[in-house]
């Protein structure tokens, strides 16, 4: 079977980032913040600056991206959750559809503190991978859906600006390997799979020192 280039699947996403627009709602923040502070501080920090590298910074992460994490970490009406993960699986199993909006809403407005990269050799093939991807081995440019910044698009594009490195390390071999499959069209899995192993931790690396 034909599988369409990355490139091609990027396009596709056009339609899924205008009905997430549609359908996002106001949420209440000030809920969110208790929600967070009872529920998500342990591992994230109180203000979404996690500490450890293998937690995901959630500070001033898209608030639509947040809250399709956190459904999508919830099994619904019997069916399995389509993110797998045992931890987050049961930080969700009580949080209804409105807990979590507000979650990701007040996620959005926490300033996200950075620490630079520490590899500066690896960040500097990683910023060629960002901002040109590989033609040769048709890997497109992270920031043509992260933005040069690391700004992310929403509602569908994360911020991945300043986050640790060991995480999105962590998720783009999740993604090749389909793991980790809930992205739209699976297109983060056909990006990882055209990547080398040097190349994810080199664009991770990076990444880890945007701002």
């Amino acid at each position: 079977m034909k599988v369409a280039s990355p490139l091609v699947m990027l396009a596709m996403l056009t339609v899924s980032t205008q009905i997430l627009a549609e359908s996002a709602v106001k949420a209440d923040a000030a809920k969110g913040q208790q929600i967070a502070t009872q529920v998500c501080a342990g591992c994230h920090s109180a203000d979404g600056n996690s500490v450890i590298p293998t937690n995901p910074i959630l500070a001033g992460q898209h608030p639509e991206y947040t809250t399709k994490q956190l459904m999508n970490f919830k099994a619904q009406e019997g069916k399995p959750a389509t993110r797998n993960s045992p931890i987050m699986g049961a930080m969700v199993a009580g949080l209804s559809p409105d807990d979590m909006k507000n979650i990701g809403a007040y996620y959005a407005q926490q300033t996200p503190k950075t620490t630079g990269a520490k590899d500066k050799s690896a960040a500097k093939l990683g910023e060629k991978v960002y901002r040109g991807g590989n033609i040769e081995s048709n890997v497109p440019a992270c920031a043509s859906c992260h933005s040069p910044n690391g700004a992310g698009i929403p509602p569908v594009y994360p911020r991945i600006a300043g986050q640790h490195a060991e995480y999105t390390l962590a998720q783009l071999r999740a993604f090749r390997t389909e793991s980790r499959a809930n992205d739209a069209n699976q297109v983060m899995h056909m990006i990882a799979n055209h990547m080398t192993e040097k190349e994810m931790q080199a664009v991770s690396e990076f990444i880890s020192g945007l701002r």
